[in-house]
């Protein structure tokens, strides 16, 4: 006997009557600038890729960053998103070209979805030169941005630089990409909890993917999971942009920790009161070069990849959650 019983359309139902998906984590201004010659590219592993897009940052223009800008735009509003949280780079190579465009789309487009627009930092913020356009990025974004790998071996100095901008600018919330790689040895959530209480941040920071925390042991998860919710820290599931990640670090030997895949561990996270958001991360570009920005797709992926059924949760993680943390008001 068939049934009508449809779990995708009840959850797409529930995002909508939520006001639809929010999209909380993305590089827009990065989006399509594929082409022949950087396509080659694609391939390097993640610390490559970071200096890769700077020839087309150097020679595209602020009409350039507003086109790619617009055409994921669209395509949010044409999913149905309400919102959607960015990162754009600001850095000595793009300078403020990415600043210029991000301002031009926010006034266009601030009648058909909200544009939370956070400064990427992918040349660091300690270098001198860094520093300048970091603090720059700092004063235009609506939320300060960190990416504390860039400068390894001096995170904790990288995370202070950006708390004291974070307050220097009117106590800005805070995005922070923290645990990347997939590796035991990387324990930047943490880092991330213990910058945040000495910093008297509590409720105003998000991790983006924390990822290596399913490569510690349960016991070590469970308490960092505890601490997560008791300071108030969201975290920011990005499926489709790390699947994969075996590639991230450039490894050339095994590296030995419990079995998990590459996708941050939500399904723990949610059963510990952690509150968790979804993101596309890169869209059509040197670091996922096939990935569109579906926000199905990623939510699928989350999904499957850990296994949550739990209609009423998707729903939340995919609209709700979203919103908290790019913290716009509900």
């Amino acid at each position: 006997m068939s049934s009508n019983f449809d779990p995708k359309q009840i959850l797409l139902d529930k995002i909508k009557a939520n006001g639809g998906w929010v999209n909380a984590h993305a590089h827009i201004d990065r989006a399509y600038i594929l082409n022949d010659e950087n396509f080659k590219l694609v391939d390097g592993d993640l610390k490559q890729k970071w200096d890769y897009p700077d020839k087309y940052k150097s020679q595209a223009t602020p009409d350039d960053f507003y086109a790619n800008m617009v055409r994921v735009i669209e395509y949010m509003i044409e999913q149905g998103v309400q919102a959607i949280g960015s990162f754009i780079d600001v850095d000595p190579v793009v300078e403020d070209k990415a600043i210029i465009a991000a301002k031009k789309l926010r006034e266009n487009y601030k009648d058909k979805i909200e544009i939370k627009f956070i400064n990427q930092v992918v040349k660091g913020v300690i270098d001198q030169e860094a520093n300048k356009w970091f603090q720059i990025g700092a004063e235009f974004a609506d939320i300060i941005g960190g990416l504390p790998e860039k400068d390894q071996g001096k995170e904790a100095e990288h995370l202070d630089i950006l708390f004291q901008a974070a307050k220097e600018n009117g106590n800005k919330p805070l995005h922070i990409h923290v645990d990347q790689l997939n590796l035991p040895d990387q324990r930047d959530t943490e880092l991330l909890i213990d910058k945040t209480i000495e910093h008297g941040y509590e409720g105003k920071v998000v991790a983006i993917h924390s990822i290596s925390v399913g490569a510690q042991p349960k016991a070590y998860r469970n308490e960092l999971y505890k601490k997560l919710k008791d300071v108030g820290i969201i975290v920011v599931a990005c499926p489709v942009g790390w699947i994969d990640n075996s590639w991230v670090a450039g490894l050339e030997d095994d590296v030995i920790g419990p079995i998990h895949n590459a996708v941050t561990p939500v399904k723990e996270m949610l059963d510990a009161g952690v509150t968790v958001a979804l993101g596309t991360d890169n869209i059509q570009d040197i670091y996922k070069p096939f990935a569109d920005g579906d926000m199905w797709t990623d939510l699928r992926f989350l999904l499957e990849a850990q296994r949550i059924y739990d209609i009423e949760a998707l729903s939340i993680i995919a609209s709700t959650n979203g919103l908290k943390a790019l913290f716009i008001d509900q």
